[in-house]
C-alpha cells in the first residue's frame, strides 16, 4: 500500500474549525470498545480482525466497500434481549433495520419474533422460515395484497395505523373467514430522541392514531363491534435512538389510561402493550446506551407502577429493537483513495463509497466514528471528513473525526456501527452497486446478501 507523504491538515485544538468532533483521542490507534463488533480487536501487527480474520483478508476476498457483521455478536445480542424480558414479554426484532434470510434464522435460532413493515420483508420472513405467528405486520399504509397475505398466512398481529385500515383488515380478514389478531398503534403525544423527549402534543405525523380528542378511543370501539378482528392490544412508538426511558414513562401513563377507559367503557382488559423501539446505540465516545437488562427493568417497573395506579392487571409487554441489536454488531470497510488537505480547514479524505452504503449522514446528520484499521500510525492527529465518491457535495460519511497525519491512498479505513439501516437504506445513485454483507463467525467468512454487479443494474434497465 502507498505511503506517500502529503501536506497535512490543521493538526491542534487553537487551530481547528467548529464541527462535529470531540478533542483528539490519546491514542488513534485504540478502538473504543463501546462502538465496534465484540469480537472486533487488533492483532499483533496491527490489524484490525473480526472473527479472528484480518480486514486486509477481508478486503482481498469481499473487496470495498464491504459490509462486515459479527455474527456471534448479533447472535448475543438477540439473547440478551430474550433473556432480560424473559418468558412473559415478548421481543420483536424490527426488521427494517437490516434483514436478510440468514438474520431471520438466526431470529428464529436464538428465540426472538420479528417485525416487517412491508410485503418484501413477509416474503423474507416466510421464506426464512419464521413462523408467522412470530411474525408482526407494520405500517401506515398496507396495500390489500399485503393485508391479504398476511391474514392469509396467519402473521400474529397486524398493527393497525388508521380508521380505513381498521374497516379494510376486518373485511379481508372475515372473507377469508378468520378472525385476526390486531394492535392499534396510538400517538401519545411523546417524542423522544436520544437524550431528550418532549410529553406535549406530537400528533403532527403520519404513523399513528392520535390519544388526544378521544381518536384513539374511538378507534377502539370500531375494532371492537368487528368480527373480523381480535384487538389484543395497544401499540405505542415515540422515538429513535433513545437512550434512558424518561419518554416511556409519560408514554407508558398516557397507554394505560387509554387501557382503563377501555375497561371502564367495554368491560374489556386488553392483554397486551408495545412500547415499540428505539432504543440507542454508541455511533461515537460521547453515546451511552443502556444494556437489555437495565432496559427491561425499568419498563416492566414503569408499566406495572401505572397499572396498579389504574387498578388494571399488568400486560403482557412486548419491544421491538431493532438497531439496538444489529447497529452496533456491523462495521463498513473501504479502501481511500484520494486525501486532499485544505489548508486552515480539514482534510478530506474519499473513500471508494459513500452515500449510497450510508445516506444516513446526509439525511439525518448522523455522526459516526472511523478508524485507520490496515495497520497502525504513530503519526498526529489530523482533523478529518470522510466523504464518498459520488457526484455529490453532501456525499459525507464521517463529517468531522481524527485520523493518522499519514494516511494514504490505499489504507483501509472502518466506520463502525453501521449494521442498521445502512444497507437497508442503500441505493444505486450513480449507478453504485450495493455492497455485500458478509458474515463473519470463529474464523470463517461468507456472503450473506451478495455485491450488487453491472449485470444486476443491466438487468433492470428494459429499455
Amino acid at each position: 500500500m502507498s505511503r506517500s507523504a502529503h501536506p497535512a491538515g490543521p493538526r491542534h485544538a487553537d487551530v481547528l474549525p467548529e464541527g462535529h468532533y470531540s478533542a483528539p483521542p490519546a491514542d488513534l490507534n485504540k478502538l473504543d470498545e463501546k462502538v465496534w463488533a465484540r469480537t472486533v480487536q487488533r492483532d499483533q501487527d496491527g490489524v484490525v480482525t473480526v472473527g479472528g480474520i484480518a480486514v486486509t483478508r477481508l478486503a482481498e476476498e469481499f473487496g470495498t466497500p464491504a459490509y462486515f457483521l459479527d455474527e456471534a455478536d448479533f447472535r448475543a445480542r438477540c439473547r440478551a434481549w430474550a433473556d432480560a424480558f424473559g418468558k412473559d414479554a415478548d421481543v420483536f426484532y424490527a426488521g427494517k433495520a437490516f434483514l436478510s434470510r440468514a438474520v431471520v434464522r438466526w431470529l428464529k435460532e436464538e428465540g426472538l419474533n420479528l417485525d416487517v413493515c412491508s410485503g418484501g420483508e413477509l416474503t423474507t420472513a416466510l421464506d426464512a422460515g419464521m413462523p408467522a405467528e412470530r411474525i408482526a405486520f407494520h405500517g401506515n399504509n398496507k396495500s390489500a395484497e399485503e393485508i391479504e397475505r398476511a391474514v392469509r398466512v396467519g402473521v400474529g398481529r397486524i398493527v393497525l395505523d388508521s380508521f380505513q385500515e381498521i374497516v379494510r383488515v376486518a373485511h379481508i380478514a372475515q372473507g377469508l373467514g378468520k378472525r385476526q389478531k390486531v394492535q392499534i398503534r396510538v400517538t401519545v403525544g411523546v417524542e423522544a430522541h436520544t437524550h431528550e423527549f418532549i410529553a406535549t402534543a406530537h400528533e403532527d405525523q403520519k404513523f399513528g392514531i392520535a390519544l388526544a380528542g378521544g381518536e384513539a378511543a374511538e378507534a377502539v370501539r370500531r375494532a371492537l363491534k368487528l368480527d373480523g378482528l381480535e384487538l389484543i392490544g395497544i401499540h405505542s412508538h415515540i422515538g429513535s435512538q433513545i437512550f434512558d426511558t424518561s419518554g416511556f414513562e409519560v408514554a407508558a401513563h398516557r397507554v394505560v389510561g387509554l387501557l382503563k377507559q377501555v375497561r371502564d367503557e367495554h368491560g374489556v382488559e386488553l392483554p397486551e402493550i408495545d412500547l415499540g423501539g428505539g432504543l440507542g446505540i454508541a455511533y461515537t465516545s460521547d453515546d451511552d446506551p443502556r444494556e437489555p437488562q437495565e432496559i427491561a427493568k425499568a419498563l416492566r417497573d414503569i408499566v406495572t407502577r401505572e397499572c396498579e395506579a389504574a387498578g388494571l392487571a399488568t400486560p403482557r409487554i412486548s419491544v421491538e429493537p431493532g438497531r439496538a441489536i444489529v447497529g452496533p454488531t456491523a462495521f463498513t470497510l473501504y479502501e481511500v483513495g484520494t486525501v486532499k488537505p485544505l489548508a486552515g480547514l480539514r482534510t478530506y479524505v474519499s473513500v471508494d463509497g459513500g452515500m449510497s452504503d450510508n445516506i444516513r449522514t446526509a439525511l439525518y446528520d448522523a455522526e459516526y466514528s472511523v478508524a485507520l484499521v490496515s495497520r497502525t500510525s504513530d503519526a498526529a492527529p489530523m482533523l478529518s471528513r470522510v466523504v464518498g465518491k459520488h457526484c455529490e457535495s453532501g456525499d459525507i460519511v464521517v463529517k468531522d473525526a481524527f485520523l493518522p497525519a499519514d494516511i494514504a491512498p490505499g489504507d483501509l479505513v472502518a466506520v463502525p456501527a453501521t449494521g442498521a439501516y445502512c444497507r437497508s437504506m442503500a441505493s444505486n445513485y450513480n449507478h453504485a452497486l450495493r455492497p455485500p454483507v458478509v458474515a463473519v463467525r470463529d474464523g470463517e467468512a461468507r456472503v450473506i446478501v451478495r455485491r450488487e454487479t453491472e449485470e444486476d443494474l443491466l438487468r433492470l434497465d428494459v429499455g
